[in-house]
């Protein structure tokens, strides 16, 4: 049988860090694991630093198909009850995989999110579950805040981290993964919103706690996670925010990508923010025909986490609501 857990780490050039990931694995208190290095072709000599460990399976791409694709790709290599996805710069604490795994099997949800910590200060939140306005615009909740400042416990978000997440594969797999089309970023929100539509819910464990460096091989490549952070953001929006609630988030939506673009022109990222908008828009057929397409969404499964005060923004508030009973 399958070990109940297969955790993904999907790495590129990540150095390190990738080492330090994996030996933090390998002292997990929850034993039934196994993991795939799924590498998009690296070069960097990262793979060869690996520790040995007989659960770990190193599988080399030879390409660079993304971090969305890359999960989903490793993810089918086994039929474990749970898909844990882990990136090679998150450094989980010894309890971390049983804590996710107890907290999806107490509260029956089909993600689980981790507390994330800044590996530079543990003061600090990197996120604890991600947040969305009604506008698109998507942040970890806390990000940069003093972890003291909020009374975090175990409750319902919109959607995990995806640099530390749980999911169950049953639902995992009937909601398609991740959307291999993003590559990389915005998919975890969008998965968050599809699972939450089909009426799944997820949750934040904030005992499974992990330290994130962040950044990762993206922040190497100039104006990368600009673009794609707007392309998806527009990509998301048409395709996974409830059309009922499009009379208040279209215009909501419009403003957020003038501010994004002012911020980026004060920033000196105008150029690759506004390619990301018109690649957004130029291709969004096909995302708002699926979701003009979707029957049966859950939208009150969804809009009690969307975010309409912006204010909320600027303080990275998360959002993290108590438990019901059901969805």
């Amino acid at each position: 049988m399958s070990p109940a857990v297969l955790v993904v780490i999907v790495a590129y050039n990540s150095g390190p860090d990738l080492a330090r990931a994996v030996g933090a694995l390998a002292r997990q208190t929850f034993r039934d694991w196994t993991a795939v290095v799924w590498d998009n072709g690296s070069g960097d000599g990262s793979l060869e630093a690996l520790p040995e460990h007989p659960a770990v399976r190193v599988v080399r791409s030879g390409e660079n198909i993304g971090f969305a694709a890359g999960n989903n790709r490793a993810a089918a290599l086994s039929d474990s009850r749970w898909v844990a996805c882990l990136n090679p710069d998150a450094f989980p604490e010894p309890d971390w995989l049983e804590r996710l795994v107890a907290a999806g099997e107490r509260t029956g949800a089909a993600a689980v999110g981790s507390l994330q910590l800044r590996e530079d200060d543990p003061a600090l939140l990197d996120g604890a579950g991600d947040v969305l306005s009604i506008g698109g615009i998507a942040w970890r909740g806390g990000y940069l805040r003093p972890r003291t400042d909020f009374d975090l416990r175990e409750g319902e978000i919109l959607a995990p981290c995806a640099a530390a997440a749980l999911y169950r594969r049953d639902a995992f797999e009937a909601a398609g993964g991740f959307d291999a089309r993003y590559f990389a970023f915005f998919e975890d929100v969008d998965l968050g919103l599809r699972l939450r539509l089909s009426g799944e819910r997820c949750v934040l464990a904030p005992d499974a706690v992990v330290r994130h460096v962040g950044g990762g091989s993206a922040s190497k490549v100039s104006g990368f996670a600009e673009r794609h952070g707007m392309r998806n953001l527009i990509r998301t929006f048409c395709k996974s925010m409830p059309l009922a609630l499009w009379p208040a988030a279209l215009p909501a939506h419009l403003v957020s990508l003038a501010v994004m673009l002012w911020i980026g022109w004060r920033r000196g990222v105008l150029a690759p923010r506004w390619r990301g908008v018109v690649e957004g828009w130029t291709g969004a057929l096909p995302y708002l025909t699926e979701n003009l397409q979707r029957r049966g969404a859950r939208v009150g499964n969804v809009a009690p986490f969307l975010v309409w005060n912006p204010l909320a923004l600027r303080r990275r508030d998360p959002v993290v609501r108590r438990l019901r009973a059901g969805c």
